[in-house]
């Protein structure tokens, strides 16, 4: 059967309707690669956008990802999408510590972005560690160059150490039980250009006797007058045992510490009995006389001299009886200058100078 050319020419029309509307569907579909933090994949898709792309694929991204090209750029067929998620990190150079974002996925990648050169640097962990979307710790230490003054000699050293202790270790210095460092301290971390004195500390233990200071305690005597003092009993001093600590540094001595102390022998309190009784009045005719130059010249003004020739006591060098025959008790030397003086009076006022027949005639000086 014969086909009119009307029929023919409406099929025509259909055929390239179909073949047409095809063409036009295939042209809207794109081939691109899509590379997740390094991760990639064909996809083909007939998104129209770069953010179009990503929800299709149930690509979620945040503020600090990267996405490259934007998400709101045309998506043209064989493009290559990227996306880097970004991670939180914890960093620490040199002591001081910060949080900052990358996207990098290993340890190496994320120093370049930080711009941090590390070539001799230490490292918490292998360069090539992967860094998860939940982040890392990073404790970084530069190389720093060092120098310890120690025993006289300056020591040069180029390290990453965490504290001056592995430093000094690192220099091959070895350290004593008490040795310290200044001006910082052993735990410290050591700064770039730090210079570092070891001090080299050493104790030592000395057991000393030492004498114990005795008391004096005095005794109100109303036979005595005002400003006479006699001792009865002569103080002893104690004994102790005391045992000390000394601290050199650098050979010199810091401080010296007591440990122990131990008393062997109490001390003996010195007994002093001192005169209240109101001084003397005046002897008329022998006040205006040099009896400081009469006891200069009988007993070099010593009121407990004593002359064992007759014997004499005392300034004036008395005799017991002459003493006691002007109203002297006990002897001359159990008083003082004030007492002696009165009684010299006295016996002036009996006998004159003759008493005295060498210095007498100091009186009249």
């Amino acid at each position: 059967m014969r086909r009119s050319a009307t029929t023919l020419a409406l099929q025509a029309v259909v055929v390239t309707a179909i073949v047409g509307g095809t063409t036009a569907f295939v042209s809207l579909e794109k081939n691109v690669t899509l590379s997740v933090d390094g991760q990639k994949r064909e996809v083909h898709t007939f998104a129209k956008t770069i953010g179009d792309l990503l929800e299709r694929e149930n690509v979620s991204v945040g503020a600090r990802d990267l996405v490259a090209p934007r998400p709101d750029e045309p998506l043209s067929d064989g493009s290559t999408v990227v996306v880097r998620y970004a991670r939180p990190l914890t960093i620490t150079i040199d002591g001081q510590t910060r949080k900052v974002w990358v996207t990098a996925t290993n340890v190496a990648e994320a120093l370049e972005q930080l711009g941090v050169h590390a070539e001799r640097a230490y490292i918490s962990v292998d360069r090539n560690m992967p860094i998860s979307r939940s982040g890392l710790r990073l404790d970084i230490r530069l190389p720093h160059d060092v120098t310890f003054l120690v025993d006289g000699k300056r020591v040069p050293i180029t390290t990453t150490a965490a504290t001056v202790r592995e430093a000094l270790a690192e220099a091959h210095i070895t350290l004593g039980p008490k040795d310290q460092t200044t001006p910082v301290t052993l735990d410290a971390y050591p700064a770039d250009g730090a210079v570092i004195t070891v001090l080299r500390i050493q104790g030592k233990t000395v057991t000393r006797q030492e004498e114990i200071p005795f008391d004096v305690q005095e005794i109100k005597d109303s036979s005595m007058f005002e400003g006479e003092k006699k001792v009865v009993q002569e103080g002893v001093e104690g004994l102790k045992t005391v045992t000390y600590e000394f601290t050199y540094v650098n050979g010199q001595l810091k401080s010296k510490k007591k440990i122990t102390e131990k008393i062997i022998r109490e001390p003996k309190p010195q007994i002093v009995r001192v005169g209240t009784k109101e001084n003397p009045r005046s002897v008329p005719g022998a006040d205006h006389l040099n009896w400081r130059a009469l006891a200069e010249c009988e007993s070099g003004g010593n009121p407990d001299a004593v002359n064992p020739a007759g014997p004499y006591y005392g300034l004036y060098q008395f005799d017991l009886g002459t003493w006691r025959s002007v109203g002297g008790q006990g002897k001359p030397t159990d008083y003082g200058w004030e007492e002696q003086t009165y009684r010299a009076k006295l016996l002036y006022k009996q006998r004159g100078d003759s008493p005295w027949p060498v210095c007498g005639k100091k009186l009249y000086t």
